[in-house]
């Protein structure tokens, strides 16, 4: 494998990981952001993110001086190890007016290197972006000598760096063979399958991708309700369907929706995609529609518990919430379907009382302005009339449910995502309500 010269930009979950893993594997890499103070704290190792693994691959990588980080674009293009040989766009392209993908911060980096690369260089989209982009980028920078190619991420956040480090596949898209070979280059060691391409091909894979895992996890929870209404369970049926080597087990867990930064707006940007092409997705957008759906379901069933009836009061009914983040692992809030369900419950009255192992107490965070977040699960149970969990921590299957018994108001346990053994609730006196089980 040749050692590459590396500019990353942007040093979110993406950058980060990405310049990280990089570095690991052996090349030099220069990470640059805007926010100074950010800067600061990696250059000391230290690592904002919750992500197994990353803060040690940082550290390592400080020491073994193949990792840098700088303030600003233009400054990682010329590193200590000379100019950038392959430079990573890893910056926001949030949800924009009406779904779109918002690429000014995109556009506003190339619009700003561009006369500052390298002869050779090769620009490179980790971004999750539109179809078309790597087009658009290129005529931005408006070089012949600078190829601009789809390296989409597949990273799950809670897991990002083993999913890096062991990739089901590595896709490059670019209209110069060369230059995706040279991107592919840089996996080399990782073995992983290397699916070479056009770049509109590759951009299509990341949303054709989340797109699809959005349906399934839309399907399993319809056939959750299903299940209910049939009484028939959920569990069997998931484990029988799983088996399938054509289905497989991964994303067949019901939940209260499907969320975070990744899926709900890589949906939009698809539909968005289509409408501009004069395609009618229709089963696409039945899957944002019933998820969305599924959230209101959750309301009903918490509220079915608590008062005996779907059309009764939640009006000053106090709740405690275990799990706020949008799944374990992170401690991303951002479109949480936790705190969608939350905020749902917050206007038909009920007062919220939410614990999260990875959101501090007293947490004054915009999305949480719905829920009082507390320091356990002990606090939260206080003067409770339900019990709901939300996000499926594992730490959660031990708590201390006789204990948690002894501060309720009421012994009522609505779990979204199955994750508690209900065996273990009843003993302790708890009635359980789960999703789609017997």
């Amino acid at each position: 494998m040749f050692a590459r010269r590396i500019a990353v930009i942007g040093t979110g979950y993406v950058g980060l990981t990405t310049g990280a893993c990089l570095a690991s594997l052996g090349h030099t890499v220069v990470c640059a952001d805007v926010d100074a103070a950010k800067i600061d704290r990696l250059r000391q190792g230290s690592v904002d993110i919750l992500e197994p693994g990353l803060p040690e691959l940082v550290v390592e990588g400080l020491a073994a001086g193949r990792l840098s980080f700088v303030l600003g674009a233009p400054a990682a293009l010329a590193g200590p190890a000379g100019p950038a040989e392959v430079v990573f766009l890893c910056v926001p392209t949030p949800m924009g007016v009406g779904g779109v993908a918002d690429l000014n911060a995109v556009q506003a980096v190339a619009e700003e290197v561009r006369e500052l690369l390298a002869p050779g260089c090769v620009i490179v989209n980790k971004s999750t972006v539109p179809v078309g982009t790597a087009a658009r980028i290129r005529e931005v920078i408006g070089r012949e000598d600078v190829w601009v190619v789809s390296n989409p991420e597949f990273l799950r956040e809670g897991s990002a760096v083993h999913d890096f480090l062991n990739p089901d596949r590595i896709v490059v898209g670019c209209d110069a063979q060369d230059a995706a070979e040279r991107v592919a280059a840089l996996y080399s060691r990782l073995g992983a399958p290397t699916v070479l391409t056009d770049a509109a091909s590759a951009e299509m894979v990341k949303y054709a991708a989340n797109c699809f895992l959005a349906m399934k996890l839309s399907y399993v929870n319809s056939l959750a309700e299903l299940c209910e209404r049939l009484g028939a369970d959920i569990g069997d049926v998931t484990e029988g369907m799983g088996y399938d080597q054509r289905i497989g087990q991964a994303f067949l867990a019901p939940g209260p929706g499907w969320g975070g930064s990744c899926l709900p707006k890589d949906t939009e940007a698809m539909l968005q995609v289509a409408d501009g092409a004069d395609f009618e997705f229709r089963l696409l957008r039945a899957t944002i529609e019933t998820n969305n759906r599924q959230r209101l379901r959750m309301v009903d069933k918490i509220r079915t518990a608590v008062t005996g009836s779907r059309t009764g009061s939640l009006s000053r009914v106090r709740l405690g919430l275990l799990g706020l983040t949008f799944k374990a692992g992170t401690d991303d809030l951002r479109d949480s379907p936790s705190l969608a369900v939350a905020a749902l419950l917050r206007q038909a009255g009920a007062e919220l009382v939410g614990y999260d192992p990875a959101v501090p107490a007293g947490s004054t965070a915009a999305a949480l302005a719905d829920v009082e977040v507390v320091a356990d699960a002990q606090e939260a149970a206080k003067g409770a009339e339900a019990l709901v969990l939300l996000t499926e921590w594992p730490e959660f299957r031990s708590l201390d449910w006789a204990s948690l018994g002894a501060v309720v108001a009421g012994r009522t346990v609505v779990d979204t995502r199955n994750l508690l053994d209900a065996d273990v609730l009843r003993r302790a006196g708890f009635t359980v309500h789960r999703l789609g089980r017997r």
